[in-house]
């Protein structure tokens, strides 16, 4: 199996993760878990902010390799795209936690542009 197919189950991970550690707080209360007192400030918003963002980007990276891989990009060039989104996610991620934004923001730029390569791929191979 290619290398950027594994890269989809792990991006499609990514956002339940982005959250996960906030949820081993002792205030977490499981039997409510989106009780929004909970998530308002700061790691925990940080968190659950990242998870949505994955759940946003999730859709186009994944149909994106699946352009690349079907219009006949080189897989190859496909696999190498597709690590270095996951990558630039994991990145991404590390800085919500630890509120760094402008490093956030470049992560999230040059995947999103990552992605738009995966897309085009056959374009250019």
């Amino acid at each position: 199996m290619p290398t950027a197919i594994w890269c989809i189950l792990i991006a499609a991970l990514l956002p339940v993760l982005s959250a996960f550690p906030a949820k081993l707080s002792k205030e977490f209360d499981n039997a409510n878990p989106r009780d929004p007192d909970y998530w308002r400030h700061g790691f925990r918003a940080r968190a659950q902010a990242a998870q949505a963002n994955g759940f946003e980007v999730f859709p186009f990276f994944a149909i994106a390799v699946l352009v690349a891989m079907s219009q006949g990009g080189d897989p190859q060039w496909i696999d190498r795209l597709a690590v270095l989104f996951v990558m630039l996610r994991v990145i991404y991620v590390f800085c919500y936690w630890t509120d760094r934004a402008t490093p956030r923001s470049l992560a999230w730029a040059v995947a999103f542009l990552t992605s738009i390569a995966l897309f085009t791929s056959s374009l250019w191979s």
